[in-house]
């Protein structure tokens, strides 16, 4: 039973899905960075590599 079942589970019960971060390159991948991704586990946990990841974008546009 997953936690999104119990809703008197405590706060403090351990994720089901941990955070997943998978990067999907295609063959015919020319650029650098290129390609799909897929991101999956707790939405508190998705959002916040959402935020780390645009941290780290902003970080490097600006060198």
């Amino acid at each position: 039973m997953t936690r999104m079942n119990m809703p008197n589970a405590p706060a403090s019960m351990p994720s089901a899905r941990p955070l997943r971060v998978m990067r999907i390159s295609e063959s015919d991948q020319r650029t650098t960075g290129a390609g799909r991704m897929v991101i999956s586990g707790r939405m508190a946990d998705v959002c916040a590599e959402l935020d780390r990841l645009a941290a780290l974008e902003a970080l490097h546009s600006h060198i």
